[in-house]
């Protein structure tokens, strides 16, 4: 078993804490709001991302905080090529799904390092 230290502990309780919070919100946001897919979508990854951002910021500096969330951005640009194409495929031709999603897990990653860069030079570091 793998010991954590004090200050790994701490932040993976303030990371649980505040993704509950924001899963929570969105999912009474959803209650309210059309569609209630809504809170899946924002209940997720930007919730911990959201955490993950401010605890970065806490040890690290807002600089280094800022090329995180610049490679956050760039990952999620490269998933919605991903699920785009994934979909499209699913729909058109109607191929077995897991074939799909293995099949083009190096489009992800080909997206991901080709925007990475693309934009090296043209973002500030």
């Amino acid at each position: 078993m793998i010991a954590l230290a004090d200050g790994e502990m701490s932040e993976m309780l303030i990371r649980f804490l505040v993704g509950g919070s924001v899963v929570t919100s969105f999912a009474l946001i959803s209650e309210v709001l059309r569609p209630k897919s809504f809170a899946g979508l924002f209940g997720a990854a930007p919730s911990i991302a959201l955490a993950t951002i401010g605890l970065t910021i806490a040890k690290m500096g807002v600089q280094y905080a800022a090329i995180e969330a610049r490679s956050m951005i760039f990952g999620a640009i490269a998933f919605l090529v991903y699920a785009s194409l994934s979909s499209f495929l699913l729909l058109r031709f109607k191929p077995h799904s897991l074939t799909v999603t293995v099949a083009l897990l190096p489009v992800w990653l080909g997206a991901a390092f080709g925007i990475y860069f693309f934009s090296i030079g043209t973002v500030i570091r």
